[in-house]
């Protein structure tokens, strides 16, 4: 790989963690979230919590629907998007008779009419494998880790903010009353105990799965085809690819619908991935200037 140039900001990238310097490292880890089986109990959020002794978020209700967190923050690191659907009713449909069940386009209720469709999804960091807020952050405090995850270093940080506006998918914030950046850490602590992240373990429907992350794309891959006949196919993956404008997430996600339906990008880019063009074109910018200068004092002198 020495051809490669030493510090790529775009573009397939099979190994973070060695290129970021672990000679030695475990294999990549990360989640993968089936949407199709969340339920939207929000064991996650409060495992979350829980285990990082997270703030709350001011227990207001929003009166949107059933979330009342509304978005990632700085103290919510794990949130339960509840998206409320009218679709007409389908064939498929089968009563199985219990409540709050429902085939896997997700949980339902007749109308005359139709059938509202209720869409839920447990959305977290995406620990991209091009990370815009490691690449911006100027003190240090965000780093890559030994399974390839980004780490913000609380203790590092001191508040400047740049990560924020980096982030393609609007995850790490700043906290009030704080003043330093924070999200999603996958549960540093617990991947060097050997333990799998505190959302994962709590989620009683396996909607969120943690692993090697090559494992889980074939496993997301599975689902997909097995959704798809089952009569789903509307089932789709993001954030998978490892081509993609962040060279693949680390958190990746099967949706029943459309990117933007969840409040995702439809097509995420690294925000720093121009930066190295952008320097090029200042230089000649520059360059060009300092020449036009120039032919303007040597025509001065030749009068």
């Amino acid at each position: 790989m020495a051809d490669e140039p030493a510090n790529r900001l775009s573009g397939p990238l099979a190994d973070p963690a060695g290129e970021a310097g672990y000679a030695e490292h475990p294999e990549r880890v990360g989640f993968f979230t089936d949407t199709s089986v969340c339920i939207g109990c929000k064991a996650c959020e409060v495992a979350c919590k829980d285990w990082n002794l997270l703030p709350e978020d001011g227990l207001e209700l929003t009166g949107m629907s059933y979330d009342n967190t509304g978005d990632l923050g700085a103290s919510t690191w794990r949130h339960v998007a509840f998206i409320e659907q009218h679709v007409e009713r389908s064939a498929a449909e089968v009563d199985l008779g219990m409540p709050g069940m429902a085939p896997p386009g997700g949980q339902s209720t007749p109308t005359s009419d139709g059938t509202v469709r209720w869409l839920m999804s447990s959305d977290v960091c995406k620990h991209c494998t091009h990370a815009a807020c490691l690449d911006v952050c100027p003190t240090g405090a965000l780093i890559r880790t030994e399974h390839g995850t980004v780490l913000v270093q609380d203790d590092v940080c001191n508040g400047c903010g740049y990560c924020v506006p980096a982030c393609p998918y609007g995850v790490i914030d700043i906290r009030p009353g704080d003043g330093r950046a924070f999200k999603c850490t996958l549960c540093q602590d617990r991947l060097g105990s050997g333990l799998a992240p505190a959302c994962a373990t709590a989620c009683p429907t396996e909607s969120i799965q943690y692993g090697p992350l090559d494992e889980l794309r074939e496993q997301a891959a599975m689902r997909v085809d097995e959704l798809h006949a089952q009569g789903v196919p509307e089932a789709r993956l993001y954030g998978h690819e490892p081509d993609d404008g962040v060279g693949g997430d680390g958190a990746f996600f099967l949706l029943l619908d459309e990117p933007e339906v969840y409040g995702l990008p439809p097509d995420p880019v690294v925000t720093t991935r121009d930066l190295p063009s952008m320097w090029k074109h200042a230089a000649a910018a520059a360059g060009t200037a300092a020449a036009v200068i120039a032919a303007c004092f040597a025509g001065r002198r030749s009068r």
